[in-house]
């Protein structure tokens, strides 16, 4: 069966026209404001800042001094280490240090079982980083 002159011409013009509208609708649905990505970059900053905070801050306390120390684990390497982990790193390991905090807190935790786990989550800062180095 052929297809008639007119109706092929019609086609194409449907055609090219449907293609000259489309990139503009991508383009526009594509548009990020810059506004909101310096917005999102900041956010990202100030999270990662806050989770670093949280670190240091649950490495410095003189129970988890101690049990870095009973482990042979340097303090201060720990907690320089922390500013090179990814942020999902750090937020992972900024999530379990506050919630062993407040576990330890309300008195769900043992000062043992505290330890325990400071050195754990000091192991896997060093790890992290170790593995990422390489």
């Amino acid at each position: 069966m052929a297809i008639s002159k007119p109706l092929r011409r019609a086609a194409a013009i449907l055609a090219a026209a449907s293609l000259s509208v489309v990139p503009g609708v991508a383009q526009e649905a594509h548009v990020v404001p810059l506004s909101e990505l310096q917005a999102a970059a900041v956010a990202a900053g100030n999270q990662r800042q806050e989770n670093i905070s949280k670190l240091e801050r649950f490495f410095t306390g003189e129970t988890a001094e101690k049990a870095l120390e009973t482990v042979r684990l340097n303090g201060h390497q720990v907690r320089d280490a922390i500013a090179s982990l990814d942020n999902q790193e750090l937020a992972r390991l900024a999530a379990r240090a506050e919630k062993a905090n407040s576990d330890f807190a309300a008195g769900s935790l043992t000062n043992q079982e505290l330890t325990y786990i400071v050195i754990a989550l000091g192991t896997a800062v060093l790890i992290l980083v170790i593995v990422a180095a390489r």
